[in-house]
C-alpha cells in the first residue's frame, strides 16, 4: 500500500472536517481510526487503492453519526429538512465527491467543502 494515498485521504477528510468546524479531538480520532483500518484493507486489496479516500470519508461520517449526528450537513437547501451530504460513488471512488441527499447535486470534491458555495 502506498502511504501517500493514506496521507492524501487523511488530509482531504481533515480539510472537510475543518471546513465545517468539526475538527474536534473525537472527530480527528475517528479519522485516525478510519485511516488505520483502511490501511489494512488496502493492504489486502491493492487494486482498491483508488477507493481509500472516499471510504475513509464514509467511515468518519458513520463514526460521527453515532456521536454527534449527521456530518457534513447540507447548507445549500435552506427550505429542506436537515439532511446530509454523502460520498459518491457508493464505493468511495474513484474521484469521490460530496452529493446533496435531497437534490442529488454534486456539492464539492472530497477535501474541498471549504470552497463550496450554496447553489
Amino acid at each position: 500500500m502506498d502511504n501517500a494515498l493514506l496521507f492524501d485521504a487523511r488530509a482531504r477528510v481533515l480539510a472537510d472536517l475543518r471546513a465545517r468546524d468539526h475538527a474536534t479531538p473525537p472527530a480527528v480520532s475517528a479519522l485516525e481510526d478510519a485511516v488505520s483500518a483502511r490501511s489494512w484493507w488496502a493492504g489486502q486489496w491493492p487494486e482498491g487503492a483508488q477507493y481509500v479516500a472516499g471510504l475513509v470519508a464514509q467511515d468518519v461520517q458513520d463514526a460521527l453519526f453515532e456521536s454527534i449526528g449527521r456530518w457534513p450537513l447540507c447548507v445549500g437547501c435552506p427550505d429542506a429538512p436537515e439532511h446530509s451530504l454523502y460520498i459518491q460513488p457508493d464505493l468511495g471512488g474513484p474521484d469521490p465527491h460530496w452529493v446533496c441527499e435531497e437534490t442529488g447535486q454534486t456539492v464539492a470534491d472530497l477535501g474541498r467543502l471549504g470552497e463550496w458555495r450554496p447553489f
